[in-house]
């Protein structure tokens, strides 16, 4: 393992005491305009989301007014209700995506997906930084707002899907995430730059629970709005 990579993950409680925990389970509180901008303003806007620490899956619960529960995997997802029956599913869900813009609406299996993957991906780094197959090369320091962050390039391997395969995390001189940055390649490769704060301490994790994505420019800045989405997480237990 890389030193960069080690402190980055010691910062956040370490790999031996984030091996002991298969599930992630937390309250959900979600804003921002993309919802509305996909025809699905409120779906996700209070809801609990649960993702996988081992394999790459994801739910959240309740899914919409009519309290189904999704479940997110690279090749599969679906809608259940309460009692597990499911509903609809989607299989190879991310060649639904072609095509689409960042005004390109979502029905509720391609919202499904998303935010399976999107929160699959936030809540396990930084620990995907050791992954098989994961790639890091640390770049240039980075100033913003009077600090000065340092950067590592991240390439998933094709068995992880994500937003894209190529990312940046920015991080503190203690190894903590203060931004994080990609292009959402099923909204049209809608470029991102997503802020992280809130740190708590769960279990002898430290873990982000204040998320806010704007829009990021050509020259690597963050437009001070839209703000895109917001996520907002409490009630965090780990399993």
């Amino acid at each position: 393992m890389k030193a960069i990579v080690s402190k980055i993950i010691d910062a956040h409680g370490g790999l031996e005491r984030w091996k002991r925990f298969s599930l992630l389970k937390a309250r959900l509180s979600q804003g921002g305009a993309l919802w509305a901008l996909k025809g699905q303003p409120t779906t996700l806007s209070e809801t609990s989301v649960t993702v996988d620490l081992v394999k790459e899956w994801a739910s959240h619960s309740p899914f919409g007014p009519e309290a189904k529960v999704s479940s997110f995997e690279p090749g599969r997802v679906a809608l259940s209700n309460a009692q597990g029956k499911v509903l609809e599913e989607l299989h190879n869900p991310r060649s639904s995506f072609a095509g689409h813009t960042l005004e390109t609406p979502w029905n509720e299996l391609q919202l499904a997906y998303f935010a399976g993957c999107a929160m699959w991906t936030y809540l396990n780094m930084p620990f995907l930084l050791v992954h098989e197959g994961v790639l890091t090369e640390e770049l240039s320091d980075w100033s913003e707002n009077g600090e000065t962050w340092h950067r590592l390039k991240i390439t998933f391997p094709a068995d992880i899907v994500s937003h894209s395969a190529v990312q940046t995390i920015y991080f503190d001189d203690a190894g903590l995430l203060k931004r994080h940055d990609y292009d959402v390649e099923i909204a049209g490769g809608t470029p991102g730059a997503h802020y992280i704060g809130g740190y708590k301490e769960v279990q002898g994790v430290k873990i982000p629970t204040h998320r806010r994505i704007f829009p990021r420019q050509p020259d690597g800045q963050a437009m001070a709005e839209p703000l895109v989405v917001s996520i907002d997480l409490s009630d965090i237990v780990l399993t």
